[in-house]
C-alpha cells in the first residue's frame, strides 16, 4: 500500500509537470505568435482611419490618386476705417472709465463705402448710444470682445441699410 501511495503521488507529479510544461507551451504561443498578430492588427487599423493607409496605397499604386480640387481664393472686400470714438463707460461708483475704440467694416464694393459715407452721423450715434451703456465688465475677456462685435455689426448694419457690411474688426480698443 505504501507502494501504491508512491506511485500516486509519483503519477500526479508527473501529470502537474506535464501541465505545467503544457501551460508555458500555451503561454509561448501566446506570447511569440498571437500578441504579435493582434499588434499588427491594431497597427493597421490605426492606419487606416487615420488615413496614413490610403496615402501608402497610393504610392504603392494600388489606389487612384485624389483629383485636384481647385480652391477658390477668399474674397475680400474693402475696407473703411470709422474715426476714433473716446466714450465713458457705464459705472456705478465715483471712478470714471473710458473706451477708445478704432474700427474698420469690412464692406463688399465701393458703393457700399459710399452708402456708410452717407449714413457716417446715423453710425456714429449708433456706437455712441451702445458704448455708453457698458460697463467695464461687459468688455474682459474674448467672449465680451465677441459680443460687442456682434452687437456693433448689428447696429451698422442696420444704420447702413441697404448697403451691406460683412464685418467689423478691431483695430484699438482701449479701457481705462
Amino acid at each position: 500500500m505504501a507502494e501504491d501511495l508512491e506511485d500516486f503521488e509519483e503519477g500526479e507529479g508527473s501529470e502537474s509537470a506535464a501541465r505545467k510544461s503544457g501551460g508555458g507551451k500555451l503561454k509561448k504561443v501566446l506570447l511569440f505568435i498571437v500578441l504579435p498578430v493582434l499588434v499588427l492588427i491594431g497597427a493597421g487599423a490605426g492606419a487606416y482611419f487615420s488615413g496614413a493607409a490610403d496615402a501608402l496605397m497610393t504610392k504603392l499604386g494600388f489606389g487612384q490618386e485624389p483629383e485636384p480640387v481647385a480652391v477658390e481664393a477668399p474674397k475680400t472686400g474693402l475696407y473703411y476705417d470709422l474715426p476714433d470714438m473716446l466714450v465713458n463707460l457705464n459705472t456705478s461708483g465715483r471712478k470714471q472709465s473710458f473706451l477708445k475704440i478704432r474700427v474698420s467694416l469690412e464692406l463688399p464694393d465701393a458703393a457700399a463705402v459710399q452708402q456708410v459715407e452717407a449714413a457716417m452721423p446715423r453710425v456714429i450715434d449708433q456706437f455712441q448710444v451702445y458704448l455708453r451703456e457698458l460697463r467695464v465688465e461687459d468688455l474682459q475677456g474674448s467672449a465680451g470682445m465677441y459680443r460687442l462685435r456682434e452687437e456693433l455689426l448689428i447696429r451698422v448694419s442696420a444704420a447702413v441699410k441697404p448697403a451691406k457690411v460683412s464685418d467689423i474688426l478691431f483695430k484699438e480698443m482701449l479701457v481705462q
